[in-house]
């Protein structure tokens, strides 16, 4: 008989708990999983409490797992490198490679799990094309989130069930938590990056790391220098506003100068490119890619899909878009989609 154990990713929320039951639903033997990632006392304890209602009402077992170590070193680390290098990170991608797909699948394992399951709006399936397990996207368009999962171990994706693939949008699953009277049917999304809840990752850098306002020069593409900036990690590429800048035309970030502590700045036109590189690469649907591919391509989990061709270079790959795109910032991850299916992605240096 085939092991219909699952261990799922429970943060309190609604999608996670309609995952529990659709899951019940389909016969599965459900168990919740909560990750202590970080130290946010009040949102935590609320959390748990959600979790722990709706296990209790599901009679489903439950267990919390720290790992806020894992955590730190993973992802909260990584996010400070990154700015600390005129990166733009996002850390939702390094918590599901590291976390919920990795330590995660540890324990899932260790309990005698052959599935781990999480509320993303996503899907996997075999292909009979490429005699593969495949991670596609699911039916929820904008809400669509197989950008943030293209570094999962693709080993993993035979192992790995996404309940909530074929809804189109956020009411239908609120309302199967009403149906369910769960308490967390109309808890409202979290958006910000979860272990900064006031959205303001400048004080968390300053707080968390050796990064403080510095002074710099904030230049144009020649070296003309136009005015001065409060720190390096204060601005973004394509950023427009906040640059205290008086100019004829309307100016945006296009870069950095990290030696010489500059902010580079030029009109709209310039923050338009047609190639990039991506290193990091992690590709699912195939070994390699030996010559040049056309694909689609999203250059952050807002952006629509571009149309592009690509070419493996030892551990990097090369995109050369169809159209010029507009703002490509380092740090992003660009993924690579072949239809609906995830080929794979990167990090653009």
């Amino acid at each position: 008989m085939q092991n219909k154990k699952v261990l799922l990713g429970m943060s309190g929320g609604v999608d996670s708990s309609v995952s529990a039951i659709l899951l019940k639903e389909q016969g599965y033997e459900v168990i919740g999983a909560t990750l202590e990632l970080f130290s946010n006392n009040s949102g935590n304890t609320n959390n748990h409490l959600d979790v722990k209602n709706v296990c209790d009402l599901m009679n489903i077992q439950h267990f919390t797992y720290d790992y806020k170590n894992e955590f730190r070193k993973h992802v909260i680390d990584d996010f400070i490198d990154c700015y600390a290098n005129c990166k733009t990170p996002n850390p939702c991608i390094e918590c599901n490679r590291h976390m919920k797909f990795g330590v995660m699948w540890e324990k899932a394992k260790e309990l005698g799990c052959n599935y781990i399951a999480t509320g993303h709006y996503a899907r996997t399936e075999y292909s009979e094309e490429y005699k593969r397990w495949v991670l596609k996207k699911s039916n929820a368009g904008k809400k669509d989130q197989s950008y943030v999962l293209w570094n999962i171990p693709k080993e993993l994706i035979e192992h790995i069930l996404f309940p909530l693939a074929s809804f189109e949008n956020k009411e239908q699953i609120r309302e199967i938590a009403r149906k369910n009277n769960l308490k967390v049917a109309d808890k409202p999304d979290s958006e910000d990056i979860c272990f900064i809840p006031d959205g303001n990752y400048k004080r968390f850098l300053e707080n968390n790391s050796k990064m403080m306002p510095k002074e710099g020069n904030i230049v144009n593409s020649n070296g003309e220098i136009l005015g001065k900036h409060t720190g390096l990690y204060n601005y973004t590429i394509g950023q427009r506003k906040g640059l205290g800048i008086s100019y004829s035309k309307p100016l945006f970030v296009l870069g950095f100068n990290k030696i010489r502590n500059e902010v580079i700045v030029g009109e709209e036109e310039e923050l338009y490119k047609k190639e990039m590189t991506v290193t990091d690469i992690n590709l699912l649907l195939i070994d390699e890619i030996k010559d040049w591919m056309p694909v689609q391509v999203k250059t952050r989990y807002s952006s629509k899909v571009a149309d592009a061709k690509i070419r493996q270079e030892g551990n990097c790959i090369k995109v050369v878009f169809d159209e010029p795109q507009r703002a490509i910032t380092p740090g992003q991850s660009a993924v690579f989609y072949v239809g609906d299916i995830v080929l794979g992605g990167g990090k653009i240096v």
